[in-house]
């Protein structure tokens, strides 16, 4: 982690930063005493290096994949997927956290990005868990839903990646997720956007996506097939938990 200036010393320099907490000292606090103590080796090295990628915004953080990790053994999912892939920060986090036989269907539009941390995932002893597939997620998922046995076949399902599509990954995934199983929707807070005024100075791409966030989650706090929980972590997750 980055040195801090001596005028700040309590702004944290976490790579992937989202954090909805309004003090840096407490989120600092929290990566220190709880999440770096605890993180694997192989997702500090990923974070290191994913730290000098020019895009290294578009990272899960680290609070955010011990929450993964722990969400995932909690359920005791086995077979995932996840949409948004980057470097393979949170992919690392799902695939330590699955048995030895799990599996994680990968879908990204980069492979690139993904072999950034493809020899830190292999090192890891995981890589076999992940099948990755280079390309837009949508037209795999309309051949899935086109097939009954994948019909409620995955646990966990992970979203993070284009916000415009969301609800068009909704539509698809909850067919596929089993009853009784997650799906994990990223960046549902927006970097706190959602609540901010009309002539706010928000950043062109945050101003684009955040119409598309807020139509996702009033649709999800409208679905009856599913339970939500929408938690401030890293830049706010939702869960749905399918019910039918």
């Amino acid at each position: 982690m980055a040195a801090t200036g001596e005028t700040q010393p309590a702004k944290h320099q976490e790579v992937g930063h989202k954090s909805l907490l309004q003090s840096d000292a407490l989120y600092q606090y929290i990566l220190e005493t709880s999440v770096y103590p605890r993180e694997p080796q192989p997702m500090k090295e990923l974070r290191e290096v994913t730290a000098k990628h020019p895009w290294n915004l578009m990272t899960t953080s680290a609070d955010e994949g011990q929450f993964l990790n722990l969400l995932l053994k909690l359920i005791n999912a086995k077979n995932t997927m996840e949409i948004g892939v980057y470097t393979g920060y949170s992919l690392l986090s799902t695939a330590l956290a699955l048995p030895e036989d799990g599996k994680i269907l990968a879908l990204d539009i980069n492979r690139e990005n993904y072999e950034i941390g493809l020899p830190i995932i292999e090192k890891a002893g995981v890589a076999h868990k992940i099948d990755f597939r280079e390309g837009p997620a949508l037209p795999l998922l309309d051949q899935m839903v086109d097939d009954v046995k994948f019909h409620g076949s995955f646990d966990f399902i992970f979203v993070d990646a284009d916000k415009d599509n969301y609800l068009n990954y909704h539509k698809r995934l909850i067919d596929l997720v089993k009853i009784g199983g997650v799906i994990g929707y990223d960046n549902t807070l927006w970097n706190g956007s959602l609540v901010a005024p009309p002539d706010a100075p928000l950043r062109k791409y945050v101003r684009y996506y955040r119409d598309f966030v807020l139509e996702l989650n009033k649709a999800l706090a409208a679905d009856p097939r599913v339970e939500i929980c929408q938690l401030p972590v890293g830049d706010g997750i939702t869960l749905c938990r399918r019910i039918n």
